[in-house]
């Protein structure tokens, strides 16, 4: 992923950056959102996770792995099935679910993710995840 645009807008005491693929009309776009002066956020217990589609899980693990990235589940088949897969999480606590498979359109365009650092989360999803 890469940073496709940041928007401050301080009458408002906000800051957003863009991250995707492609053209945002046209790709998947995760949102990042800074609020002037507050550091963290509680996800709190409706958020669960986002699902990746992966085609090996074990070496996407290994990658963030060495990229020093956080990984909450090691590969392995899903309780009581046989898809592969594995959980990691960005600096502000958020899950990702990567799930063995082919690679597939993705309908959702957006996600909006609250960050405590915006700068630090634009490095994360750049740099440090499979995202890259």
């Amino acid at each position: 992923m890469k940073l496709l645009r940041r928007r401050d807008i301080p009458e408002e005491r906000y800051t957003n950056a863009f991250l995707g693929y492609g053209p945002e009309d046209s790709h998947f776009v995760v949102e990042l959102t800074y609020n002037y002066g507050v550091e963290s956020y509680d996800i709190g217990s409706g958020f669960g996770h986002f699902g990746i589609a992966v085609e090996d899980v074990e070496k996407t693990v290994e990658l963030i792995k060495a990229k020093g990235g956080t990984v909450t589940r090691e590969p392995g088949p899903v309780k009581g099935g046989k898809s592969v897969i594995a959980f990691i999480e960005d600096p502000d606590g958020y899950k990702f679910e990567l799930i063995e498979r082919g690679p597939t359109p993705e309908p959702l365009c957006q996600v909006m993710l609250r960050v405590g650092d915006l700068d630090r989360a634009i490095s994360f999803y750049e740099k440090v995840t499979f995202l890259a």
